[in-house]
């Protein structure tokens, strides 16, 4: 809902909020935030927050390190979970230099530009994000364990699936938020989960992944558990996918919907390699790929899903393709991001759909998968693929590429201590 910022402070007013969270995600898609108090909105409105970037992974170092968040009115929405007297409201940011310049490395910001982009070409892209994470118990201390919750399979019922009562209370929470889940069910590993949700508009899809995350950490550990989103949490048992769902439609008269579907679908095959190190971060990402429903080539096909990219069974609005290798270690602003402009590219140049690989890819054989493209193996060709990739670094800050692409980042997947990129020195 479109909120003017005058409305905001009297919303606050009157509904007793005492602290209003500022938040924005680091290179990495890891949300962070600010609290201010009600009587610093409206210098937040009018000068913006400033914030020290040089402690945010990928953010820079402690030269001239100040960065500025300005809330956005429209993204306004109260926590659930805290206190009915003295209320918590949360707003995502964009982020500036204190000159006013954009920062860089805003990736929310750029997925707003790949929408605008789009928007000037008279397409419009829908995502609808489906996010799978394990539920584990915690220990005497409060700290994770690897023991699942259950053991349940693939859309078992209580009581064998334990995680059903947290899911339904994670799906309230997110509607009380304005949020709406389109379905949830238990996953084919012990403790594993799925939720999904309906299609909205890229920017909104992606705050809402991000959204996702943080309330279903905190109603599992509310409950005493742990949600663990790392793509490969057991090493004998399914990763946990993002699958992406995305469609587009375009303004132009007498467009046939496929006429841009195939296109755009034929733009994500020939450009995935590229971008797979958004999609795919850690070296953990790579353990998932070529097993228990993950994929492992570059194909496509109908429903099947043991391809990359599926086309479910919908009509009308609902017709979309699904890209199953991202995981939830990603940014979704830049996946999102990239996905734009690699449909675009297939669009604009009119790319054909190669013939679809109707049959299970698991169990075909080596003739067989010998004749299609393979994802990479592992996180360093991944990287060795975006840094050669022209497309990549037209449409990915240098500053991002190199901090994703930095061989001196550590290889245990921990991104919280990756190197920072320099801010520069003015």
């Amino acid at each position: 809902m479109k909120y003017s910022k005058q409305e905001i402070m009297q919303y606050v007013q009157e509904e007793d909020v005492k602290f209003i969270r500022l938040a924005f995600c680091d290179v990495f898609g890891r949300q962070k935030n600010i609290s201010i108090m009600p009587q610093e909105l409206p210098r937040a409105f009018e000068y913006g927050i400033a914030f020290d970037a040089s402690s945010i992974a990928g953010f820079g170092d402690e030269t001239h390190s100040d960065l500025l968040l300005h809330p956005e009115t429209e993204t306004l929405i109260q926590l659930p979970w805290r206190p009915e007297h003295g209320r918590v409201v949360r707003m995502f940011s964009s982020i500036t230099y204190p000159d006013g310049s954009p920062f860089e490395c805003d990736t929310r910001n750029l997925l707003k530009k790949a929408v605008a982009h789009a928007a000037a070409l008279q397409y419009r892209f829908s995502f609808g994000a489906e996010q799978e994470f394990y539920l584990f118990h915690l220990d005497q201390n409060g700290k994770p364990t690897k023991i699942p919750y259950d053991n349940a399979g693939y859309m078992d019922i209580a009581p064998d699936d334990r995680g059903e009562n947290i899911r339904r209370e994670i799906c309230l929470t997110l509607e009380q938020m304005g949020i709406r889940p389109e379905s949830s069910h238990h996953e084919e590993g012990p403790g594993q989960n799925e939720i999904d949700f309906r299609y909205s508009d890229a920017v909104a899809a992606a705050d809402n992944a991000l959204t996702f995350r943080t309330v279903a950490k905190t109603v599992a550990h509310r409950n005493g558990l742990a949600a663990d989103f790392t793509p490969k949490p057991l090493s004998d048992q399914p990763g946990n996918g993002f699958h992406i769902n995305v469609s587009v439609n375009t303004s132009t008269h007498g467009a046939n919907p496929m006429d841009v579907l195939n296109p755009m679908i034929a733009g994500i095959l020939k450009k995935v390699n590229e971008m797979t190190i958004f999609l795919n971060p850690t070296p953990n990402s790579y353990q998932r790929f070529g097993s228990h429903k993950a994929p492992q080539y570059i194909s496509w096909s109908n429903e099947n899903r043991s391809q990359l990219i599926r086309i479910p069974a919908a009509e009308g609005e609902y017709r979309r393709a699904e890209l199953r290798s991202p995981d939830p270690a990603s940014n979704p602003y830049l996946a999102f991001a990239l996905i734009i402009y690699a449909g675009l590219y297939g669009i604009e140049n009119k790319l054909q759909l190669p013939k679809a690989a109707d049959y299970n890819l698991y169990k075909a054989d080596g003739t067989i998968l010998s004749q299609l493209g393979q994802l990479p193996t592992n996180l360093h060709t991944a990287r060795q693929l975006a840094l050669n990739s022209t497309f990549v670094k037209e449409h990915i800050p240098s500053a991002i590429l190199d901090i994703y692409c930095n061989t001196n980042r550590p290889s245990d997947g921990n991104t919280e201590s990756a190197d920072s990129c320099k801010l520069p020195i003015t």
